[in-house]
C-alpha cells in the first residue's frame, strides 16, 4: 500500500513537472525554407549575388562544388567547381585534397573565397583563401594558407567567416575543441595579421565535446550578432544540428543571449531547429541581398533519406533587436 501511494505521489509530481516544461518543437514553431528547385543537394553552403545580378553558391567537397542561379530559386550545378585542380599544399591536411565549408566575400573590387582543410575528428587543420575578379566557378587563383591549427592547439582552424569592422578585417572560425575563435586579418593579403596574433574566444559550451561550430556574424543597429551551429552535423536523419544566436556591442565580444547568459558559458537563443522534413539545419552563412539578411544553410531532408539540401531563410529583426527567421 505504501509503495502504491508513493508511486501515485511520484506520478503526480512528474505530471506537474512535465506540465511546466515548454512543449516539444513542432513544424509550426519554425518556418520552412524558401522553395528552391534544381540541383539543391548541398552541404555547408556559402552564397553571393554577383555583379550581373545572378547568384553563385559554393559548398563542401569536390574542389568546392559550385551551383549557379539567375533568381535564387532555380539552381544548376556549374560545369566546373571553384578549382579545376587542387593546390598541392591541400594534401598535407587530407589525402584526397577535399576542402570543406567555404565562405565567399566581396571586398576592394575582388571576390575572396575562404575554405577549410582537415580530416574527420582532427584539428590538424588549415584555412586557405583564393581570389577572383568575377567570383565565378573555375576562375579562382589560390593564395595559400591563412591560418592553421595543430593537435596541441585548443582550437580547430575550419569553418571560416570573414567580416569587416571599419578598416579592420576579422575572421571567426572553429569547430568543437574550445568552440568559436577569432583572429585579425591583414586586409591587403586576406591572411592572418602579423602584428596582431591574438586568438580571441567568442563562444563555447560547458560540456564535452564542445559541439559548437560554423560561426557567422553580422551587424544590425548597435549590435554584432553571432550565429553558431550546435550539436551533431553530418548524420542525415540522425542529425541534431540547430542554430543559435547571441549579440555584443563589440565585434570581438563578449556575446550574450537575450537572457544575459554569455556565449562563452553555453548561452545562445535558439533561432532554427529541425521540424517536419527539415532535419538538423546548420552549417550556416549570411548573405546581404536586396536589403535583407539571408540565412544560407543546409538541412537533411526527411523525405529524401536524409540527403543534405539547400535552405534559405530571410531574417526579420524584432523591435527588441533580436532576429527571427521567416
Amino acid at each position: 500500500m505504501l509503495r502504491t501511494r508513493a508511486v501515485a505521489a511520484l506520478a503526480v509530481v512528474v505530471g506537474v513537472l512535465l506540465a511546466t516544461l515548454p512543449p516539444a518543437a513542432t513544424a509550426a514553431d519554425y518556418p520552412d525554407p524558401q522553395t528552391v528547385t534544381g540541383d539543391t543537394a548541398i552541404h555547408d553552403p556559402t552564397m553571393i549575388r554577383l555583379k550581373d545580378g545572378s547568384y553563385v553558391a559554393y559548398s563542401t567537397h569536390g574542389r568546392l562544388e559550385a551551383r549557379v542561379s539567375k533568381d535564387r530559386t532555380h539552381w544548376e550545378r556549374a560545369a566546373v567547381d571553384a578549382f579545376a585542380t587542387p593546390p598541392a599544399w591541400w594534401y598535407a591536411y587530407n589525402d584526397t585534397a577535399d576542402p570543406w565549408a567555404p565562405e565567399i566575400t566581396y571586398r576592394a573590387g575582388t571576390y575572396w573565397l575562404y575554405y577549410s582543410l582537415s580530416s574527420w575528428g582532427s584539428n590538424h587543420s588549415a584555412i586557405g583563401v583564393a581570389t577572383s575578379a568575377s567570383g565565378r566557378p573555375g576562375t579562382w587563383t589560390d593564395r595559400g594558407k591563412v591560418f592553421a591549427s595543430e593537435t596541441g592547439d585548443a582550437w580547430n582552424a575550419i569553418d571560416p567567416y570573414v567580416v569587416e569592422d571599419g578598416d579592420q578585417l576579422w575572421m571567426a572560425f572553429g569547430s568543437y575543441w574550445s568552440g568559436i575563435r577569432m583572429i585579425r586579418l591583414d586586409p591587403r593579403t586576406g591572411k592572418a595579421h602579423t602584428a596582431d596574433t591574438a586568438v580571441r574566444h567568442l563562444a563555447t559550451r560547458p560540456d564535452l565535446p564542445y559541439a559548437v561550430e560554423a560561426p557567422a556574424i553580422v551587424k544590425h543597429g548597435a549590435y554584432w550578432y553571432l550565429f553558431n551551429s550546435y550539436d551533431a552535423c553530418c548524420s542525415g536523419l540522425s542529425a541534431t544540428y540547430k542554430i543559435k544566436v547571441g549579440r555584443a556591442t563589440s565585434l570581438t565580444g563578449p556575446y550574450t543571449d537575450s537572457g544575459g547568459t554569455p556565449m562563452l558559458r553555453g548561452g545562445g537563443d535558439l533561432l532554427l531547429a529541425g521540424h517536419g522534413r527539415y532535419i538538423g539545419p546548420g552549417g550556416q552563412s549570411l548573405m546581404r541581398d536586396r536589403g535583407a539578411h539571408v540565412l544560407v544553410h543546409h538541412y537533411y531532408d526527411g523525405e529524401d533519406d536524409g540527403a543534405p539540401k539547400l535552405g534559405l531563410n530571410e531574417l526579420r529583426w524584432g523591435e527588441d533587436g533580436w532576429p527571427s527567421v521567416v
